[in-house]
């Protein structure tokens, strides 16, 4: 049993990039928690898809055990968050499950977009947060320009910032000692009820569902039963434990606590992240405040490209959904693509995160359809209907108005690079609320529509500055635009999978282009295949893919022209009762690669 005050929980919150992990591999190693030799470069980050992108995806725990210079033992319980967008949700709940935060800094590039919202979320968790100027190693190194940024524009005070490079191991031990100096203990009572919070679940095929727990209240024992609060089920616990990274077994976990237990559950639907844990009898009277679910802004459709794979597809996206409480998925049928899902996803690297898991982990081929966003169509007779595939859309002559979602968009952009975003922004019908500098550095604040971010806009903005932006997003909420459905022609017949809402001032470019494309993509027919972009009745684009001939005239030689004329004319005839009859096949690699379109 471990002294309340003897414990510390905490997170370590950065931008992406800024040595959070390789932070955690030193702390790990500092305090022998792993054997040197099964020791590995980013301990926590478990998943090959984490390992190969350098990022985290799911926030992982481990328990540390130090010995600080007054001679005590202390019990650390690290979480390390992710820092990108996209998961921010799960460093939302983290953050509950925890009492202080390591703010960690890149020393050579200072606060950054992510840095920002990521203190927040630490912040509105009550939470005592320590700044770390890491890789002070580098020449590029500016601990003092940083310290003096984080003051100006965070508002934290960094005169006492840790000079640390976890790269080297510099400055490691003085930061376990910070954590135990200036992060505060727990507070919880041991006799009280039990009061345990869910803060993560997944499937493992040996054990069945693993539940990451925070013990707020009481103890938790082998052998208790347990009722969640939300969902009112009963279990019994089989095993408890804590994470060195390893599972490793203990008998019972006390108030401020952090570890897992497993009571074969068989669905993680059972455990919803944000629940609370109590005994079946004389259990706790109210659950601790929850957090609030979270809301997918994006929408994608997810296909396997053997349709004979819809019930393994299945079982991916299901186990998946366990795991990550912010991805939904419903079944939906499409005439070009047969049977999938429509998903929902918190951002663009969210969506690709889950389409590789899926493609890695249970080997299934994915057709991914174009990313859109939930529009708001308003009826005229005053209903209000959600537009999550643009194919759904109702009858132009029963809508009033269309909204889209906006979001608020910060840019941290250097100097130079500053005119590049700003039209970037333009382009994409933003509107400019804020500039401010923070150091060399301009801050751009704009309101986007996230449907024209959902596309390629980060990838344009990296690109136009080089690299050196960062940027975040929040929602704001929706606003009415002239938007429109545009759908593509082939041979006549629409092509559901291909339909997109676009803006009427875009219709055009983003007609032409799609269908300059896919000319490119369907291979040649026996009979030409015209290609039309059409918002309502209107084309606002055309290519015609012509068709495969035979000379049927090479053994016409000499004699009157009429014979060539007559050859000719009936293979006229004949291409053109084909294309009356003709299917065209539209092959799975054009869809895929139409879909991927450049905006």
């Amino acid at each position: 049993m471990t002294d309340l005050s003897r414990i510390r929980n905490f997170s370590i919150v950065a931008h992406i990039d800024h040595g959070k992990s390789t932070l955690a591999d030193r702390l790990i190693q500092e305090t022998n928690t792993v054997a040197t030799r099964d020791m590995k470069e980013q301990m926590l980050d478990a998943m090959d898809i984490e390992r190969e992108r350098g990022i985290t995806i799911k926030a992982n725990t481990v328990r540390i055990d130090w010995t600080a210079a007054d001679g005590h033992d202390y019990v650390l319980n690290l979480i390390d968050t992710p820092g990108h967008v996209d998961f921010a949700y799960e460093v939302s709940r983290s953050m509950r499950a925890v009492e202080g935060s390591l703010l960690v800094v890149d020393s050579t590039q200072g606060v950054e977009a992510q840095t920002l919202a990521n203190v927040y979320q630490a912040i509105d968790a009550d939470h005592e947060i320590v700044p770390v100027l890491n890789k002070i190693d580098l020449p590029a190194s500016e601990p003092d320009r940083v310290a003096e940024q984080i003051e100006d524009v965070i508002g934290l005070d960094a005169s006492g910032a840790l000079l640390v490079s976890a790269k080297t191991g510099q400055g490691i031990k003085e930061t376990l000692q910070a954590i135990v100096d200036h992060l505060p203990p727990p507070k919880g009572d041991r006799d009280a009820p039990l009061k345990a919070m869910l803060v993560d679940s997944w499937y493992d095929s040996y054990l069945g569902v693993i539940v990451l727990v925070r013990i707020i209240d009481g103890v938790l024992r082998k052998g208790d039963r347990v009722r969640m609060m939300q969902s009112g089920s009963l279990h019994h616990v089989d095993r408890i434990g804590v994470f060195r990274p390893a599972m490793t077994q203990a008998e019972e976990l006390g108030p401020g606590e952090i570890g897992f237990l497993t009571a074969s559950i068989k669905q993680v639907r059972d455990t919803r992240v944000g629940d609370t844990i109590t005994h079946e009898k004389g259990g706790a009277d109210k659950p601790l405040p929850g957090f609030k679910p979270s809301q997918p802004v994006v929408f994608c459709g997810l296909f396997p490209v053997d349709s004979a794979e819809f019930e393994d597809l299945r079982d991916a996206i299901e186990k998946l959904a366990l795991n990550d409480a912010s991805f939904s998925h419903e079944v939906e049928s499409s005439a070009a693509l047969g049977f999938g899902f429509r998903c929902g996803f918190l951002g663009l690297l969210h969506l690709e995160v889950i389409r590789d898991r899926i493609e890695r982990e249970y080997d299934i081929d994915l057709i991914t359809t174009a990313p859109s966003v939930v529009y708001h169509v308003h009826m005229r007779d005053g209903e209000v209907r959600e537009l999550h595939n643009p194919a759904d859309m109702p009858d132009l002559t029963h809508v009033d108005h269309i909204e889209e979602p906006r979001i608020k968009a910060t840019i941290l952009v250097p100097d130079d690079y500053l005119g590049d975003v700003l039209k970037l922004c333009q382009d994409r019908r933003g509107i400019q609320m804020d500039l401010t500098y923070a150091g060399p550095r301009a801050m751009v604040v704009y309101d986007l529509p996230l449907n024209e971010v959902v596309f390629d806009f980060y990838d344009r903005l990296k690109s136009v500055t080089k690299g050196y932006a960062s940027f975040d997003y929040q929602m704001t909420g929706y606003r009415e635009d002239s938007l429109q459905k545009m759908q593509i022609l082939v041979n006549e017949e629409p092509v559901d999978a291909l339909s997109v809402m676009v803006h009427r001032d875009r219709a055009e470019a983003r007609g032409r282009a799609m269908v300059e494309k896919l000319k490119e993509l369907i291979p040649r027919h026996m009979f030409k295949i015209p290609i039309q972009a059409a918002v309502g009745g209107r084309v606002v684009a055309r290519e015609t893919l012509s068709a495969m001939r035979k000379d049927v005239t090479a053994k016409c030689y000499g004699g009157d022209m009429t014979r060539k004329k007559k050859l000719l004319e009936k293979q006229k005839a004949g291409k053109k009762k084909m294309r009356q009859f003709g299917k065209v096949e539209i092959p799975q690699s054009a869809f895929i690669s139409a879909l991927k379109m450049d905006s």
